[in-house]
């Protein structure tokens, strides 16, 4: 890693925005039960798929962090677009935060969610305080220069966020229009809910996945773990032990029963040629 952040802050500071902002969601999520329906639940189920493992898992994470495979530059824009609408933060800012993170993997302050800070912190209280080499755009983009200096990736970091009205716009349609007034809903569950379901998702990785688990490379030197309930949640991120030892590897599950779907869309996208320079380490080349 050469990029390197500005002065390191010492005082923390909660980020009230932010604060205002996740508590507002998940106070929406808990009017779930008074707009239940199980059309709105599937609704969840699919973006939570469609956001988390297309979006998140397949394009922030191994398409554009790691940089694990290639597809056709329209395609990766469109699972970069896919990614924006998980309302995780724009790919310049997520692949940069990854990026400290592998870069300087539980070092308490140039790792934007060190482990070695508690559970909470790395599940979010990073978020919360929001410390500003990890945060500010002049900051981060420097460890995602291939993505900062793209108009279309610097077009979603600004505006990722108001990318989720024309979204809520359509969900709550659908739901109002084809399935007989279940507007608010599709609304509460597809935006609401699946977002913090979602998000926490996402977190598990960074704080349940250094804390409980088994190892398959214990000669790493960081608290990376395998957690197979995560890997359900994430798509398979929770194979996050192999991911440190072989970050760069388009498949996360080594063992036969480390089940990795995203790597399933991978090769699916490699066997019609849509997926190129698919990357495997030798531990999965040879399985």
């Amino acid at each position: 890693m050469t990029a390197t952040t500005e002065a390191i802050s010492t005082e923390l500071k909660l980020n009230w925005t932010n604060v205002a902002f996740f508590s507002a969601f998940h106070l929406a999520a808990l009017a779930a039960p008074f707009y239940f329906s199980w059309q709105a639940v599937i609704l969840t189920v699919f973006l939570h798929w469609l956001f988390g493992s297309i979006g998140i898992t397949l394009g922030y994470h191994r398409l554009l962090s790691h940089r694990s495979f290639q597809v056709p530059q329209w395609l990766e824009y469109i699972i970069a677009t896919i990614g924006a609408l998980a309302l995780q933060g724009g790919p310049v800012f997520w692949v940069g935060g990854h990026r400290q993170h592998h870069g300087f993997t539980e070092d308490n302050q140039k790792d934007p969610y060190s482990a070695n800070k508690g559970f909470w912190w790395s599940h979010m209280m990073w978020i919360m305080y929001s410390k500003p080499e990890h945060f500010q755009r002049s900051n981060y983009s420097k460890f995602a220069p291939d993505l900062a200096n793209d108009p279309y990736y610097k077009f979603l970091d600004v505006y990722f966020l108001l990318l989720q009205v024309p979204l809520a716009a359509l969900i709550y349609i659908i739901g109002e229009q084809c399935f007989s007034g279940l507007g608010m809903s599709f609304l509460v569950y597809g935006v609401a809910v699946r977002s913090v379901a979602l998000w926490h998702s996402t977190w598990l990785i960074n704080s349940a996945c250094h804390k409980w688990g088994y190892k398959n490379f214990t000669e790493n030197p960081d608290h990376s773990t395998n957690l197979w309930w995560a890997a359900i949640l994430t798509y398979g991120e929770g194979w996050h032990n192999n991911h440190h030892a072989f970050p760069k590897s388009a498949r996360s599950g080594l063992k036969w029963w480390e089940i990795d779907p995203t790597w399933g869309v991978i090769n699916l996208l490699q066997s019609v040629g849509l997926a190129k320079k698919v990357y495997l380490s030798e531990p999965w080349q040879a399985k």
